[in-house]
């Protein structure tokens, strides 16, 4: 008799203990999942300074998915919006280096100028082409600023291909990659442009 009440005793308290983990899991997960988008966020936004939008970028995704350009793929787009209006906005592109796809993000603002770009994804070589994915990135930041008009199409390359930008030493088709990733970005852009910065209204 006392080790079946024994027995029933342990069911109840196990019953109980899974109960608790399943209650817990159900409040928690919300906070998780929730702190795991703002984990994203943070990582995909840091290239838009704070002062030009007022949006959720991440909630505005642009009507382009994989579109293929001249050396790259586009494959995902975001809008930043500051008082209703088109700021800016987010490509996600990729481009094949030396050992795989690289992955980058690319901030445009609205007059076509580069915000600032950054590598999400690489499998280039440690020490020579990895070097992209470096943050912060001397070599990436050199690019801020320019557009498909400054310095011209002919000027987005190396200067040993004729064009106006250092490689990362030691890292020549890596640099090459990525030069012709950003310049897509840009002539994108710049031929989209009334697709992509649509009248926002105002939230």
């Amino acid at each position: 008799m006392k080790k079946s009440g024994g027995l029933l005793l342990l069911a109840l308290i196990g019953f109980v203990g899974v109960a608790a983990t399943l209650w817990l899991h159900g409040v928690a997960a919300p906070r998780i999942a929730a702190e795991q988008r703002a984990q994203q966020a943070r990582k995909l936004l840091d290239l838009l300074p704070v002062a030009r939008y007022d949006n959720q970028p991440l909630e505005q995704p642009l009507p382009l998915e994989d579109v293929q350009l001249d050396n790259s793929r586009l494959l995902q787009g975001y809008l930043a919006t500051l008082q209703g209006h088109p700021s800016a906005v987010l490509l996600r592109s990729q481009v094949s280096g030396y050992a795989g796809p690289i992955e980058l993000l690319i901030a445009i603002d609205s007059q076509g100028r580069l915000l600032g770009s950054k590598t999400l994804r690489q499998d280039e070589t440690p020490g020579l082409g990895a070097r992209i994915a470096d943050q912060p990135n001397p070599w990436l930041q050199g690019f801020s600023g320019k557009s498909r008009s400054d310095p011209g199409d002919a000027a987005w390359a190396l200067k040993k291909d004729g064009g106006q930008f250092d490689q990362i030493a030691g890292a020549t088709i890596t640099s090459r990659a990525v030069i012709s990733a950003l310049h897509d970005a840009l002539r994108y852009f710049d031929e989209h442009r009334q697709q992509l910065l649509p009248e926002a209204a105002h939230e």
